[in-house]
């Protein structure tokens, strides 16, 4: 069964250490730009949202791109790159609806989310439990359970 990664918005305290060991895991110095998790911050509204690969089914990155450096694996349930493929053109960061394609600006290449290989450490560093590394049913029940809740707030209103 395949897992992904899911976000609890309303937990996130935008702290970004996620980031931060996301970096150092990928890239080994704290550095949040070069992160494969980024954090949109809304500071006026006290908004947070971690923002990262969404392992789609049909990946638009991965069809955009010219030298097919992007490709499904639906074995492992993701979307992988290959760096030795990439050419740095960034049709995949213009193409991802979800902006988690990055730019290292030190390659010129693009990077993404890769689920650390199954042991996402983004998840296992997040305090506030924002994140977590869930089976794929088992997020869609959350979803469907989130629905609803929100549903039965706004019939007990009206």
């Amino acid at each position: 069964m395949s897992k992904m990664i899911i976000i609890d918005q309303a937990a996130c305290t935008g702290c970004r250490q996620c980031e931060l060991v996301c970096s150092v895991k990928h890239n080994g110095s704290a550095n949040p730009a070069r992160a494969r998790i980024s954090i949109v911050k809304w500071e006026r509204e006290g908004f947070y949202l971690p923002m990262l690969c969404q392992q789609c089914r049909e990946p638009a990155c991965a069809a955009v791109c010219p030298k097919g450096a992007l490709s499904r694996d639906d074995e492992n349930d993701l979307v992988v790159w290959d760096e030795d493929r990439c050419i740095g053109c960034k049709m995949c960061v213009m193409a991802c609806p979800f902006g988690a394609m990055s730019v290292d600006t030190r390659t010129g290449k693009v990077f993404k989310c890769d689920q650390c290989d199954g042991d996402p450490t983004c998840v296992a560093f997040c305090e506030a439990g924002a994140l977590k590394y869930v089976e794929s049913t088992t997020a869609n029940l959350t979803k469907k359970r989130a629905h609803g809740a929100r549903f039965s707030e706004i019939m007990r209103t009206t």
